[in-house]
């Protein structure tokens, strides 16, 4: 079954490329990229089976046990432009094949100067050879260094101001997770891809680790009131572990109104929320949002813009305005 599904999926390429990509690279002189092209086309049709697998799975799902019944439908769709843009055009896989070269460049003037480039084969001889325990062994390496990015855009003024947008979501929906300003996005993106080729990950096991990874965050997202049980939620990110890092306060602050930090910033798994002591174990699906917009007094009233473009041009402006702050 499963080859016949992907010798579907090959065809359907081919014939996409064949006949929507490779005209347009021809017409404007691109033909020098076709195959880097044949490879984003093979992307964009992962991203259609994963929009449409959210849907068909996690749609029903949040009309059945929604957290909040009155989602605002504006901000549904906004979402889902941000997801389309990060999935449908392959950011993260990009950026992994546009470093490739370069790290190849880097580790290749290292070897001649007697360095040896490090990868998981060397301490695990053999791991390569067992493709689903290497597949788990380079998650969970991944989401290490995941933890430390998201906990550190917590952590620093400037890098709030942009992460701050992902939080500002008040009506968090299965689109949610790739609502992200682009610079933060590609900061994130460069970082994992690089720590990926540093350990030695093949492209194609990357292509399925990202899959992997973003397919479990937007259901860490959804609208569901889902949790794993007492035991369940130390393993794996459930929906309201998640969301009680997006809380007013609870999620993102430490010590007091305004004071960055907070709790809940494993990716995947709780594992380095409990070691590193982040971790909030509540029982209740606590309301989403970023303290400066609620109404005066609680907050300021601050808008975060309704729009793709209004709220990446606001992104860049809270950037500015928190790296002129004192540090937290």
């Amino acid at each position: 079954m499963i080859d016949i599904l992907v010798n579907w999926f090959g065809e359907v390429q081919g014939w996409l490329f064949q006949f929507a990509v490779q005209p347009f690279l021809f017409k404007f002189g691109l033909g020098a990229v076709a195959e880097e092209a044949f490879s984003g086309t093979e992307w964009f049709l992962i991203g259609v089976i994963e929009l449409a697998l959210l849907y068909a799975v996690l749609r029903p799902l949040e009309a059945w046990i929604p957290v909040k019944p009155d989602l605002d439908p504006a901000a549904r769709r906004n979402d889902f432009v941000y997801t389309c843009i990060h999935r449908l055009g392959a950011f993260a896989v990009a950026v992994f094949f546009v470093l490739g070269p370069l790290f190849d460049a880097l580790a290749s003037k290292l070897h001649l100067s007697g360095i040896s480039q490090f990868n998981v084969e060397g301490i695990w001889p053999g791991i390569t050879d067992i493709p689903l325990v290497s597949f788990f062994v380079y998650l969970i390496v991944l989401d290490f260094f995941d933890y430390w990015y998201h906990r550190a855009s917590h952590r620093f003024n400037w890098w709030w101001g942009l992460h701050s947008l992902h939080h500002s979501q008040q009506d968090l929906n299965l689109w949610s997770d790739n609502r992200n300003h682009l610079l933060d996005d590609l900061l994130r993106d460069a970082y994992l891809a690089f720590i990926a080729l540093i350990i030695g990950v093949e492209p194609s096991q990357y292509v399925l680790l990202v899959v992997a990874s973003r397919m479990q965050q937007s259901l860490q997202h959804a609208n569901v009131r889902i949790h794993f049980g007492r035991f369940g939620e130390r393993l794996l990110v459930s929906p309201r572990y998640h969301r009680l890092h997006h809380a007013i306060g609870a999620g993102h602050e430490t010590n007091g109104k305004g004071t960055l930090g907070g709790h809940n910033f494993a990716v995947l798994f709780p594992l380095w929320d409990i070691l590193f002591r982040t971790a909030h174990f509540g029982t209740r699906f606590e309301a989403a949002g970023v303290r400066d917009q609620l109404p005066p007094p609680q907050g300021e009233g601050r808008d975060y813009g309704r729009g793709f473009w209004a709220q990446q041009w606001r992104g860049l402006q809270r950037m500015v305005e928190w790296a002129g702050r004192r540090a937290s």
